[in-house]
């Protein structure tokens, strides 16, 4: 004779754990595009102040430096730093900006892009590093994935 404890058990379905609901990541998404733009916007701004201060240095140093030759060696090297250090700029504000109306408009490749520029914006102290660390979080979480999927 089965025990009526025995039919219990059996009948029992195994649970699955419950799971989170999945979030609309559509405004983070839309959040981290438009930071992405000021921060671009904002680096096309220190890339103009570079040419500017760059150039009028170099251009004070060769109007002093008519006796002195040691000032016409520094005119190369003040043109020199000026154009790595604005090249460092644009590299970093143009893709920026290109990934942020990417992601407005929730372009698949721009979440690659907004990844790759997330962690080289994390030793631009502090306010790339909070955008990284953000956009991090937003790009790499699963409900995200599935909004660039579709």
């Amino acid at each position: 004779m089965p025990s009526p404890y025995t039919d219990r058990v059996e009948q029992q379905q195994p649970q699955t754990p419950p799971t989170a609901p999945p979030r609309d990541m559509t405004q983070h998404v839309t959040i981290l595009g438009a930071f992405h733009i000021v921060l671009g916007g904002l680096g096309l701004v220190i890339a103009f102040v570079i040419i500017v201060v760059f150039g009028g240095v170099a251009g004070a140093i060769s109007l002093g430096a008519a006796d002195e030759p040691d000032a016409w060696i520094a005119i190369p090297v003040v043109g020199i730093v000026g154009s790595v250090l604005l090249v460092i700029a644009l590299t970093l504000s143009l893709p920026g900006i290109v990934a942020g109306l990417g992601l407005i408009k929730h372009k698949a490749w721009a979440r690659v892009l907004a990844i790759v520029l997330s962690v080289l914006h994390l030793i631009n102290f502090p306010f790339g590093t909070l955008l990284s660390i953000y956009g991090l979080w937003v790009l790499l979480s699963r409900d995200t994935e599935r909004l660039f999927e579709t």
